[in-house]
């Protein structure tokens, strides 16, 4: 395979290289290729205008910070393999492949019950069989099967370079300066124990840090209730179209979509199923919403309606949960108001479970200089220990704009 020396500018780590050839040719794949329509953040933009940024932007990302963290370990000793760096690249690369249109917005709503690590497996392997068995590695380095576990840590785990590119890249991007982080400094606390990913002790206060700015990001962006409201009805006008479809109705949609909306598949894709979940992004769904908005239902065109012309419903945050005679209330009001006869799709009460740390997860081990590994909810010199094991609970509520 010929050597392609490419650099890519990147407003948020600044000049990302392109290590091999291998990585080249996977960028320019079609499958990889779609990340850049789309959204990293769903219609956090309806809130936080300058998210705009793509899952393309953040798989890039991810992929520098693993040279990064790469280049660091080698140089405290730790024994990395040519073929195990270039398979780490490619699994952190390709980690996001699978997310559909509006990312974590319609995880569950494309395709009833299918996980978007799952369909990037899917994907991962047909571009194996493409590429002639040169992302085996990879894909043992990406479900977490490879022996050396420090590997698949890097890819995914509660310390891992997913989340220091996106903190920083969303943060940035949102302008919401709270989450904020030094992936450079944290990187650079990185060693190996046990064959466990592990931080320098003196590196503690930054990865506190990294957790409440976590926090704040969930609490302030991926939350906001604005942002959440809007993601809900774009949940909502999905459920509509696809019952609709059911019914019998011909919806406007692209074939891809529309081959989605009918049902067709549930858990693992077909071969089918997947070339056309790989034609899916933003696109479809927006194009689809657009024409919606003339739709005689009433539900689907006041939805699509709704997030088009930005027209998102009255919501509120609060640490106790609404009544449901409340809620029954206000449905019933809806009904009258709309002249339906199911309001669940403009009336909504969720919890909201942010969780600081995940005792249940893979640890972020803090190592000591005199040998002792601990982990970071343990060590007395954390300021956060306490804080880190309790979960934020609220709850959301929204109701339709109705006059």
């Amino acid at each position: 395979m010929k050597k392609k020396f490419k650099i890519i500018n990147d407003p948020v780590h600044g000049i990302i290289t392109i290590p091999n050839a291998l990585i080249y040719s996977i960028i320019q794949h079609r499958y990889f290729q779609r990340l850049r329509k789309i959204s990293q953040n769903g219609l956090t933009e309806l809130v936080y205008p300058g998210a705009k940024h793509s899952r393309f932007n953040h798989a890039l990302g991810c992929m520098h910070l693993m040279q990064k963290s790469i280049e660091v370990l080698k140089e405290k000793g730790v024994e990395i393999s040519a073929e195990e760096e270039k398979g780490a690249y490619v699994a952190i690369l390709l980690h996001d492949l699978g997310h559909g249109p509006f990312s974590h917005s319609l995880e569950y709503s494309i395709i009833d019950g299918s996980h978007h690590e799952e369909i990037s497996l899917q994907m991962m392997e047909e571009l194996n069989r493409e590429f002639n068995g040169e992302l085996t590695l990879a894909i043992s380095i990406f479900t977490g099967q490879y022996p050396r576990r420090f590997l698949s840590q890097l890819v995914s785990s509660q310390l891992d370079v997913d989340r220091l590119d996106y903190l920083k890249r969303d943060s940035f991007f949102t302008g919401v300066v709270e989450g904020n982080i030094n992936p450079e400094r944290i990187i650079s606390m990185m060693n190996v124990k046990n064959n466990e990913l592990v931080i320098d002790a003196k590196g503690i206060s930054s990865v506190e840090k990294f957790l409440m700015a976590r926090i704040f990001m969930y609490n302030n962006v991926y939350l906001h209730k604005t942002s959440f409201s809007a993601e809900n009805y774009l949940i909502q006008v999905l459920r509509r179209a696809k019952e609709l479809t059911r019914q019998g109705e011909d919806l406007f949609a692209t074939s891809a979509f529309k081959y989605f909306l009918e049902g067709k598949e549930s858990g693992r894709l077909s071969k089918h199923g997947l070339e056309l979940f790989a034609q899916l992004d933003d696109s479809d769904v927006l194009s689809a919403i657009k024409e919606w908005q003339f739709h005689q239902d009433i539900i689907l065109s006041t939805l699509a309606q709704a997030i088009v012309e930005r027209r998102l419903p009255k919501s509120e945050v609060k640490i106790q949960k609404n009544p449901e005679t409340k809620i029954r209330k206000e449905e019933e009001r809806i009904k009258k108001l709309l002249g339906i006869d199911d309001a669940s799709y403009f009336v909504q009460q969720s919890e909201i479970k942010i969780t600081p740390y995940q005792t249940d997860k893979h640890p972020i081990l803090i190592a000591f200089k005199n040998g002792n590994v601990e982990e970071i909810v343990d060590v007395p010199q954390s300021i956060l220990r306490e804080v880190l094991k309790q979960p934020i609970i609220k709850y959301h509520y929204h109701t339709i704009k109705v006059k």
